[in-house]
């Protein structure tokens, strides 16, 4: 299967659940290419720093979103992985630590969950 398979697959699966998904198109090769398109894919509003404090800060918040679920689905992120790998490394932190912070809510009909999902085989 591959990563776009992978990613289609993912957003189907959150789209039956009642999940929102947003897919990062993969194919970034830099840590800033990376940030926007994470930027873009999950709407964040213009005041994003574009660094990784930033990012955390946006995705554990989500409140410019509508309540629910959020399916980040991150295709191809082996190419940031290759080019600079410190970097992949730095940003999975960011999306593993938020996916923890924001994770279930125990059903409360006006919170935010995040979930994120490499597809990347």
């Amino acid at each position: 299967m591959t990563p776009a398979d992978e990613a289609k697959a993912a957003a189907d699966e959150a789209f039956a659940r009642g999940a929102y998904p947003h897919l990062v198109n993969g194919g970034t090769v830099d840590k800033a290419s990376t940030l926007d398109a994470i930027a873009k894919a999950m709407s964040f509003p213009d005041y994003f720093g574009r660094n990784l404090d930033a990012l955390y800060d946006m995705l554990t918040d989500l409140s410019w979103l509508p309540a629910g679920e959020h399916v980040l689905i991150w295709s191809g992120s082996e190419a940031l992985r290759q080019a600079e790998p410190k970097n992949y490394l730095a940003i999975r932190s960011v999306l593993s630590d938020a996916q923890r912070a924001l994770g279930p809510v125990d059903g409360k009909a006006d919170s935010w969950q995040l979930t994120v999902v490499l597809a990347n085989s």
